[in-house]
């Protein structure tokens, strides 16, 4: 009896032992592969691309700010901040400072949504969301309201989004997402789903313009109605993947409505 004692005892530690071993294990291979995320607040986005990928990261440099306090072209903030510690291939996201607010806000009240567009696009700003609101009287395609307002100063970012007078009859859709499909591919979607594409762009050119109107908010799915196919469009088309599109994903477009795609070089 003793003996099996003994033996279930000396069982019990090896159990106990393999155990807390396998846990220090664990925790050393998921620790193991943890970096701290290093500071690239002020850099230039090469330089902290270069700083980023020598640690394993990642940099996310889609978002630009108006500051006077941060140069043109230095990284004014980041997410997450120096020092934390996450896993490797983690995004950095940073915001690029564009220096002080030297572009003057139009007033695009009463233009239409076309002509409102090609007036940011010139003047160097970008199209933010575009909400349609059905307005009595107001002619439909108009723009009736923007944000931020005409000749507005000390404004964070050059976005302005714009409120469209909407036609009740035009059945609209939410923008699929596209990204990460190829140029083939996400053409026929957007044929399939009764659009267009208005324009297809390389990376580093000037943005294709999107027509008709779409909303930043998703569409509930009871109001967003199933597109139907369409018939083919001869669109000029690749094997190059797609990084934005125009309007974005989630945003409401109609029937009929061009889209603009981006690809990669």
């Amino acid at each position: 009896m003793r003996s099996f004692l003994r033996f279930v005892l000396r069982l019990m530690v090896l159990v106990i032992v393999f155990l807390v071993s396998a846990l220090v294990a664990m925790r050393f291979a998921i620790h193991g592969r943890q970096v701290a995320v290093p500071k690239v607040v002020g850099m230039a986005p090469m330089q902290a691309q270069k700083v980023l990928e020598s640690k394993g990261l990642l940099l996310d440099d889609s978002d630009r700010f108006y500051s006077a306090d941060v140069p043109e072209g230095r990284i004014m903030s980041q997410v997450p901040a120096a020092g934390e510690q996450v896993r490797s291939g983690w995004r950095v996201r940073v915001a690029e400072s564009m220096g002080p607010q030297r572009v003057v806000i139009p007033d695009l009240v009463g233009n239409s949504e076309r002509a409102a567009e090609i007036n940011i696009r010139r003047r160097g700003l970008e199209l933010g969301s575009i909400a349609t609101a059905t307005i009595p009287g107001a002619p439909g395609d108009q723009i009736v309201g923007q944000s931020p307002p005409a000749n507005a100063v000390n404004v964070s970012e050059p976005k302005i989004s714009l409120l469209l007078a909407g036609s009740e009859d035009r059945a609209s859709f939410v923008m699929p997402d596209l990204i990460g499909l190829n140029e083939d591919n996400a053409v026929s979607a957007i044929v399939n789903a009764g659009l267009h594409v208005s324009g297809i762009r390389t990376q580093g050119t000037a943005p294709p313009a999107a027509q008709a109107s779409s909303t930043a908010t998703p569409q509930p799915a009871a109001a967003a109605n199933t597109p139907q196919p369409n018939s083919a469009q001869s669109v000029p088309t690749g094997t190059r993947m797609v990084v934005r599109t125009y309007p974005a994903a989630g945003q409401r477009v109609f029937d009929g409505q061009g889209i603009g795609l981006e690809v990669t070089q």
